[in-house]
């Protein structure tokens, strides 16, 4: 009988996915504070923040992060964004942040192409997206859901989905306009309602069912872009048989 991974390696991996993680969420801090180095006035450094903490990232490294936000290494640091197709046509976009963009483009280009997919232009897929502040929250119940939904809409979402099927189920999820964000999250926390997960997002407007060798395909496509060391986010409009 085979053994499975040892204690030591499932905490190596551990370690280096919580690496990778925290070496984005430093990207994503150094890069916004360039727009300010207070929270209180810099919506999208706040945020940053906040995911970071929720990761459990120590202060000392969230503060030399806003530190490096006025340091030669920072300048150097650029957000790209590629649009594009993953197998089945799905389309696929690919926020990044680097120091050297030729690397970054042939890394995504070379992952796309690998899986049936390709790099489009800008704005070749976006169209298929809303901009959007997405917040879910936990909703085993109707009292739960009704809670969310009237505290949501009074601080101004703009929608509260209920998902009563799927590995979703008992979920809620609160969509605002961009600019809504942070005014929406802190009426919902000070309700004593904490979000599963928070942030602004591109959304599709509508998912593309996929399966069989074609989801396969895909589900190998973005963990390989994810794992590139340049890609912060990954966002597509598959409707996957898990999600």
């Amino acid at each position: 009988m085979g053994r499975g991974p040892s204690i030591e390696g499932r905490k190596n991996a551990e370690d280096a996915r919580r690496g990778k993680l925290f070496t984005k969420l430093i990207r994503e801090i150094t890069i916004a504070a360039r727009q300010g180095a207070d929270p209180a006035s810099n919506a999208r450094l706040r945020a940053g923040i906040d995911k970071a903490k929720a990761v459990s990232m120590p202060n000392d490294t969230i503060e030399r992060a806003l530190k490096r936000a006025t340091g030669a290494d920072a300048a150097d640091m650029h957000e790209l964004r590629y649009e594009g197709y993953g197998p089945g046509g799905i389309a696929i976009i690919i926020d990044c942040m680097t120091d050297n963009q030729q690397r970054t483009v042939a890394d995504v280009r070379s992952a796309l192409t690998k899986h049936g997919g390709n790099l489009g232009t800008s704005g070749s897929v976006a169209f298929q997206f809303k901009h959007l502040g997405e917040l879910v929250f936990a909703t085993p119940d109707a009292a739960s859901e009704e809670k969310v939904l009237e505290v949501a809409l009074e601080a101004g979402a703009d929608d509260v989905q209920a998902d009563g099927s799927g590995s979703n189920r008992g979920q809620s999820t609160v969509l605002c306009a961009p600019e809504n964000y942070e005014a929406v999250k802190k009426a919902l926390v000070e309700a004593k309602l904490e979000p599963v997960r928070a942030d602004i997002v591109w959304r599709p407007e509508n998912r593309v069912a996929v399966s069989g060798e074609t989801e396969e395909t895909l589900l190998d496509l973005l963990d390989r872009l994810e794992d590139l060391d340049d890609v912060q986010e990954v966002y597509h409009n598959a409707a996957l048989s898990d999600a």
